[in-house]
């Protein structure tokens, strides 16, 4: 039997789930117009459209320079069409075992059914790797797929009946149409898991939400959410070489980079002589692959932009500590200098203000906001270090410059250098075939 047949079980629970779904979507959605360029859309109206066409293509869509597969929908239907073209999105079949090691090292536990969902994610180590944000490659040029990430969405049913049906939308791709997730078996046997992995370009933040046998959810795992105009709430990730502020205000951003400028090893005349040569150097293919993001931020080596993404993933316990002090430090500096911006004031004045903070006596300090302004310079210079010379996927080190910077400047007495870093990283930041980031 035809799977676009109206008679076809498939269609039948595929059109009771969308039906389920798409007055919700209505009433819950309905403001959300900055997650859908143009007019609202009707969900009921467009899916049962979808479902009562059978489309004839079986050629590859291409959007850009990826090729999207037609879909396959674990038996719900195939080739899933919407204004007469596939749905804007890859989907990729991600092995079960994959999946399986990252939930068994972040979600396997023994007393899992006991955690509340409210409060799940604080109970869960690693929570912030979901969904999971892994290199792409399409198996032929892993160049032609560097400015792509795979995603991998897992949802989880602690606690509850397993359900029948999960599906995810969100701003990746039509954020009307529910993408379903297929349940992760081991060994031919369910686990409690439903997995999906989608083609997403690098440099994106993206919210989604799942829908669970209809239910509007917000992800009970990743920690990240974000609190629309609308007044809305949204699970929220952002792939590679993400550029756009997620963790500061501009205000703070500004104080930060310049915080940082006397604590990296570029901002001595020989270090910004080596940078200027590194990006003027640059081949013009240079500039529009693996470097193009550098002009976006501020730092040429990017490492606030790093504290920024670390800030809202891994370290996201540590942002109380950056708002605290950023707000201490800009009073302090306005206090001792009230004619003059802190972004604008000279780097004695940060040297000062330095030395003060790892003696752990600075005068006019509050220190019953902040009582260990030492223990904050310490982690502000970890995670400066830690940015400029971590993979540049992480946010920092642009381009892999910090490493260019290490490679010229430590070298043997017949002139090669002792930090060979191409000869491990993958193309085409480096030379190495085998590794794919």
């Amino acid at each position: 039997m035809s799977p676009f047949s109206s008679n076809c079980p498939s269609f039948l629970l595929a059109k009771k789930l969308i039906c389920q779904v798409s007055l919700k979507l209505d009433a819950e959605n309905c403001k959300d117009r900055d997650h859908d360029s143009g007019s609202i859309h009707l969900p009921l109206q467009r899916f049962v459209g979808v479902l009562n066409h059978r489309s004839e293509r079986t050629n590859n869509v291409h959007m850009g320079s990826i090729s999207l597969q037609p879909l396959y929908l674990e038996g719900l239907f195939s080739g899933f069409w919407t204004r007469g073209k596939s749905i804007a999105v890859q989907i990729v079949t991600k092995d079960d075992q994959y999946i399986l090691n990252y939930c068994t090292k972040s979600l396997a536990r023994t007393d899992f059914d006991q955690i509340s969902l409210d409060d799940l994610p604080s109970h869960i180590c690693e929570s912030w790797c979901f969904p999971i944000v892994d290199s792409y490659s399409d198996g032929v040029n892993f160049e032609a797929s560097y400015s792509y990430n795979t995603v991998t969405f897992v949802y989880a049913s602690p606690g509850q009946p397993l359900p029948q049906n999960v599906a995810v939308i969100g701003t990746f791709a039509h954020l009307y149409e529910p993408i379903p997730l297929r349940r992760v078996k081991f060994i031919d046997t369910d686990t409690r898991y439903y997995a999906l992995a989608v083609v997403v370009p690098k440099g994106q933040v993206h919210t989604y939400k799942f829908i669970v046998d209809g239910e509007i959810k917000l992800d009970p795992i990743n920690p990240q959410r974000v609190v629309l105009d609308n007044g809305k709430t949204w699970s929220r990730f952002f792939t590679h070489l993400c550029t756009q502020p997620l963790s500061f205000e501009r205000r703070e951003l500004d104080l930060l980079n310049r915080l940082t400028e006397q604590i990296l090893p570029f901002r001595t005349t020989e270090g910004r002589h080596f940078l200027d040569l590194f990006y003027q150097g640059l081949s013009r293919q240079a500039k529009q692959t693996q470097y193009a993001y550098a002009y976006r931020l501020d730092q040429p080596i990017g490492v606030v932009n790093f504290i920024d993404k670390v800030l809202a993933k891994e370290e996201h316990h540590h942002l109380i500590d950056y708002r605290i002090c950023l707000r201490l430090i800009d009073r302090l500096l306005r206090s001792r200098n009230p004619y003059t911006e802190p972004v604008d004031m000279d780097k004695e004045m940060y040297i000062e203000l330095y030395t003060e903070m790892e003696s752990n006596n600075i005068n006019g300090w509050d220190y019953e906001q902040y009582n260990n302004p030492r223990y904050f310079l310490q982690l502000l210079r970890r995670h400066i270090y830690t940015g400029a010379f971590s993979h540049p996927k992480y946010g920092g080190n642009v381009g892999a410059v910090g490493w260019a910077y290490l490679e010229d400047r430590y070298k043997d007495n017949n002139g090669q250098t002792l930090f060979n870093w191409r000869r491990a990283i993958e193309k085409p930041l480096g030379i190495n075939s085998d590794y794919h980031g």
